[in-house]
């Protein structure tokens, strides 16, 4: 029995290896245009210019927020205080906007807050040492507290036209609000695969040490993620108060964990070092469709949380099983 030669063999491995890559990268958007399909001929409705409007205005959001959650993913960290900032920088913009008229220091003192969360939050975990998911927890908890004393446990109601824009605004046929998630998506694909910002958040979460001894503040990079991670959450924050025409202490509960099911379905790794800002638009617009199909069909609210939580478990799986994948 004749034995392949060392370099036919290195030859079959490289294209198995180069296989399994096309798999990792490809295989989410695949599946998502085959249900995209599968859903325009068997879901009334669902392939209606107003439906597809609707669908982009519902992840606005989510797309958002997990531009910098998966900064944060990649970095090797989370964050669980992503909804409470959204409550919380809706609730303080509104009460500005209440007790000023000025949409620019509503919108101003909105994202300071998110900014002095997001950095609070990258001190605690990058120079205290504190567990991320301890930190973040904490902070959601704090910041929803905030927000319901600042509001006293009500909605804070907008009059103002200016602010209720943002919401209603539409250019190009498109709302404002998917106009500017796109702008996220397209900014933070620059700064992930085109700046050295973003090859050192790769670094960092591939191997702290390493990044550490080749030059990087593994520091202070952590807490520039998490600042602007607040920045940007409190954005979403103000725009879903102005869609709502109030800031709602409430508001955005569950928010971070669709946030990080679209993550890591688009294929950020929760081991960090890997992430594909194409992959979280994925991501975005199958954890968008899923709940939009659910809502046409009028499935129970119930039910969509059982459906959600089993998403989660399976990017979760799919993740463990590419990292194993990866090792073999």
């Amino acid at each position: 029995m004749m034995s392949l030669a060392p370099s036919q063999t290195a030859t079959e491995a490289a294209a198995r290896s180069q296989r399994r890559k096309w798999l990792n990268d490809y295989s989410m958007p695949i599946a998502y245009a085959v249900l995209f399909v599968i859903l325009t001929f068997t879901v009334e409705n669902f392939f209606s210019a107003a439906n597809i409007v609707g669908l982009m205005l519902s992840v606005a959001q989510i797309g958002m927020v997990a531009c910098t959650m998966m900064m944060c993913l990649a970095s090797r960290d989370f964050d669980l205080s992503v909804g409470s900032t959204i409550a919380f920088a809706g609730v303080l913009g509104a009460m500005i906007l209440e007790a000023t008229g000025s949409v620019l220091l509503a919108i101003g003192g909105g994202l300071l807050a998110g900014a002095v969360i997001g950095a609070f939050n990258g001190v605690l975990i990058a120079y205290l040492r504190v567990n991320a998911l301890i930190a973040t927890l904490a902070t959601m908890l704090m910041v929803r507290g905030l927000a319901f004393i600042a509001s006293q446990g009500q909605a804070v109601g907008i009059a103002s036209e200016s602010f209720i824009s943002f919401g209603d605004t539409r250019w190009f046929g498109l709302p404002l609000p998917v106009l500017v998630t796109a702008l996220c998506f397209v900014l933070f694909g620059v700064l992930l695969n085109h700046t050295i910002f973003g090859r050192n958040t790769l670094a960092i979460g591939g191997n702290p040490e390493a990044a550490r001894l080749a030059g990087v503040n593994v520091e202070r990079l952590r807490v520039w993620i998490f600042l602007i991670q607040g920045v940007v959450t409190a954005a979403a924050g103000l725009i879903l108060a102005s869609r709502i025409t109030s800031g709602q202490p409430n508001a955005a509960q569950g928010f971070e964990l669709d946030v990080i099911s679209a993550c890591v379905l688009g294929g950020v790794s929760l081991m960090g070092g890997k992430a594909r800002i194409f992959g979280v638009l994925v991501g975005v617009l199958i954890m968008g469709t899923v709940e939009n199909v659910m809502n046409l069909m009028n499935v129970d609210a119930f039910y969509q949380y059982l459906v959600r939580g089993l998403i989660l478990l399976a990017a979760v799986l799919f993740d463990q099983l590419k990292t194993r994948g990866a090792r073999h």
